[in-house]
Parts: C-alpha cells; structure tokens; sequence
C-alpha cells in the first residue's frame, strides 16, 4: 500500500468513471499501454482483481468497487489539503473549526464570529451547523476544535465552559386559544397536536423527557429537521411547538404565529462550548475559545 501513488488512484477513478482503459487514458493525458501497466501493477501490489475485463470495456470488481470508494474520498481529502494550505501561503495565520448546534448558530455566533473575524482577519473560520449530539460525537473524534451544545447533554469526559443562555418559549398560530396566556407550564399544552424536531435533536430529548416526568406524553404530530419549518408549520395552524424566544423574534417575524413564555424551570436553558483538551489546542483555537467565554464570563465547568 505504501507505492500506490495519488497519480494511480486518479487514473483507477477515471478508469471507473469511463469503463475503458482507452478513454481513460485520453482524459488523463496517458498512453494505453501506460495505463494499462498502472492497474496490472496496482492488482499486483494489492494482491486481488480490481476489474472485469469484457469486449466493450471493463467493470469493477467487488475489490474496485471498495478500492474506488477510498480513492474518492483521498483525492478529496487531497484538494481540500491544497486548498487549504493555500490560504495559508495568501496570508491565513490561523484555522479554527467550530461546530454548533442551531440554537448557537442562529441566535450567537453571527455577531460573536464577525467580531472576531474583524479583530482577527489572517484567521480562517470553519462553521459547521450540527444537532448537539453530532456536536459532541465530533469532538470525541477529533473533528472539530470547539463545538456548543445544549447544557443538558452528558459530557463528563470533554472540558466544558458557560456560553449563552436562552429562552425556551411556546410558539402557537395567531388564533390559538393558548396564544393570548403571558405565560404557560408546557403540561397546560400537552393536550394540544406539537411540531416537534427530529429523534435525535437535544431539544426533542428535552421535551421528551420533561413530558415523561410529567406523565402526559406529548402529542407529535410532525417532525421536522429546523427551527424555519416547525414555525412554517405552526403558521398553517398544523399545531404548536417549543422554540428559542430570539430565533422567533429575531428571525422569523413574518410568520403569522404568538409567543408564550414557559414557566418550567428548565425552559432557561444553558449553551455550553466544549474541547476535547484545553492543553492540545492550537494557538487559534485557544483564542477562539477564551474569547467566546469570555463575552459572558463564562469559565471552565468541568475537566473531563
């Protein structure tokens, strides 16, 4: 495996993609008979078949078919490495990768990052939007530098520090006959249809567990994968749902629905920042963390 060169694994792809040696070769600028030497050696090396040869062409092998999906996903990895390393010789000085759930994304993140992107300009930023347990799965793995989630999710082994809070809220049509109270319990609504998120979003799990605890389950009639189209769905008069009070207001104004204040406890909810280790940050990511925490006072709560 260590001789197979990226040059071969592009010429196997091409040769997937066209079914031909021959025109293989033509989009990739080589003589057939190159070409052809390219992928006897590679099958050697590996030890298996990697094509069919047939009369009009060739097919993949099983083999192929598993030696194309990693060739892919390598000479992806590939650009996204040039284009990266690229930024850096224009002048980037740092990279920072942050995942956030979409509560972080919509209500905080637009103003708290372009503050620092003005303060910081040489520093690229890499935001990716993510329930909060993607969120957390992704740090365990490494794949991202920092990410925030909801405060009620288990992470005991990860470095956890204060973010934001927010306010949970129950959005209901205009007309409701709950849309005029100033304030509600969630179990005075429970008898009435809910758009909910889906299974595995932190806050379906909070809703779910707070119905559980109640004894009233709540009535889901439709799931949805975003904040826009619970509040879409509720503006049709499908039914009601609970949602950040700032992502009504601040960004969904224009449906025609009422926000009611939840009085349970746990409708104040915390958003916290996690690192998988404080001490294998890099320089960037350090930055970035100490001033996300630092816009709310927010320092370390746990050391996983």
């Amino acid at each position: 495996m260590r001789r197979i060169d990226f040059v071969t694994l592009r010429l196997f792809v091409a040769i997937a993609d066209e079914r031909s040696l021959t025109r293989a070769a033509e989009r990739e600028h080589l003589a057939l008979a190159a070409v052809s030497k390219r992928v006897s050696d590679l099958e050697g090396q590996l030890g298996v078949s990697l094509l069919y040869r047939q009369p009009k062409g060739v097919e993949l092998t099983p083999a192929g078919h598993a030696l194309l999906h990693h060739a892919r996903n390598l000479l992806d990895n590939l650009q996204q490495l040039d284009a990266d390393l690229s930024e850096f010789s224009q002048g980037v000085k740092g990279h920072v990768r942050i995942h956030a759930n979409t509560s972080a994304v919509i209500e905080f993140l637009p103003e708290d990052l372009s503050v620092f992107a003005r303060r910081h300009p040489e520093v690229k930023i890499d935001l990716e939007e993510r329930i909060s347990s993607d969120t957390l799965r992704a740090l365990r793995e490494g794949l991202t530098d920092i990410g925030i989630f909801a405060g009620h999710m288990p992470a005991e082994d990860l470095q956890v520090f204060n973010y934001r809070e927010d306010r949970l809220v129950l959005v209901t049509p205009r007309e409701h006959p709950l849309a005029a109270r100033e304030r509600i319990a969630l179990g005075e609504a429970t008898g009435f249809d809910f758009i909910g998120l889906q299974q595995d979003a932190s806050l379906h799990a909070l809703l779910q567990q707070s119905a559980q605890q109640m004894g009233t389950p709540l009535r889901l009639r439709i799931q949805v994968r975003s904040f826009e189209a619970i509040c879409r769905m509720i503006h049709t008069g499908m039914g009601v749902g609970v949602l950040p009070e700032q992502v009504v207001r601040n960004y969904l104004p224009a449906l025609d629905v009422a926000i009611v204040p939840l009085s349970d406890p746990w409708a104040r909810r915390e958003l916290k920042i996690g690192v998988r280790n404080l001490d294998s940050l890099s320089v960037t990511a350090r930055q970035m963390l100490e001033y996300l925490t630092a816009r709310e006072g927010g320092g370390p709560e746990t050391a996983g």
